[in-house]
């Protein structure tokens, strides 16, 4: 197969509609609308949590614009920005982490809540069963975008990238797409909508699921071209996924032996 996808919607000249935008603005859209949800079925009894979740998505939508666009800079181009420091705010030149945007996140839903006077591990929770819906969306635009494109292979679903080269590669953003999406969605909203969980444990869950999908997909994935691999053999995305791990698995220990000790 060919990629042969215009990241481009529909272009009016001055203004285009892209693909990417509308990914993150549905992305959005859709997980508020899926998180008020989560918060009526699963937190009823706890009205607050939801009269305050419109006000804590409008501040989300800062925290991760800030968040994925700071991290890009820190974690994947800190050289270039220095020197450059005003190309910082072009971001419709392209560059966000989604480390970075998780960071963002998470700062938000603590200081609002400790604003608030809320306990945070609800959000955490809501969050964590709503964004595998916008990761989803922005991986498929990542692939109309022929960007972050896997490295070569002869597999039978193997893509070519005109705009790249004549190589055959994985399509490892439908891989995270699919993993970090749509596997991720169903394990966690399982979790919360089943079964009897303390506050924390499927943000935890979110951690350690997404770093291991992650770390998985990146396998296939050609790494960024001005970091190549680290230590010759893993990508920042990975090392960075793997922090994921080791934060997740330390929170779900501290819940476990929290429940231990009541």
């Amino acid at each position: 197969m060919i990629h042969n996808f215009d990241p481009v919607l529909i272009d009016f000249g001055i203004i285009q509609i892209r693909w990417y935008s509308l990914a993150y603005i549905f992305g959005i859209l859709i997980g508020w609308w899926y998180g008020k949800t989560i918060l009526k079925i699963k937190f009823n009894n706890q009205e607050v949590y939801f009269k305050n979740f419109d006000d804590l998505v409008g501040y989300l939508i800062i925290g991760i614009i800030i968040g994925g666009r700071l991290g890009y800079v820190l974690f994947y181009n800190p050289f270039f920005y220095f020197e450059n420091f005003l190309e910082i705010f072009k971001i419709w030149k392209g560059g966000m982490s989604f480390h970075g945007g998780l960071i963002g996140v998470i700062i938000t839903i603590y200081f609002f809540s400790k604003i608030k006077n809320l306990n945070f591990k609800v959000y955490f929770d809501t969050i964590a069963c709503a964004a595998p819906i916008g990761i989803f969306l922005g991986r498929v635009s990542n692939y109309i975008n022929g960007e972050l494109y896997g490295t070569p292979t002869d597999k039978s679903w193997g893509i070519i990238f005109p705009k790249v080269d004549n190589l055959t590669r994985h399509p490892s953003q439908i891989y995270e797409a699919i993993s970090e999406g749509i596997i991720l969605f169903a394990i966690l909203n399982f979790i919360i909508l089943k079964k009897n969980t303390s506050s924390g444990f499927v943000s935890s869950m979110f951690l350690i699921l997404y770093g291991i999908f992650r770390i998985f997909s990146e396998n296939f994935r050609e790494p960024d071209e001005h970091i190549g691999f680290i230590f010759s053999s893993f990508s920042m995305g990975s090392i960075l996924s793997f922090v994921m791990i080791l934060l997740g698995t330390f929170f779900l220990l501290k819940i476990n032996l929290n429940e231990k000790n009541r």
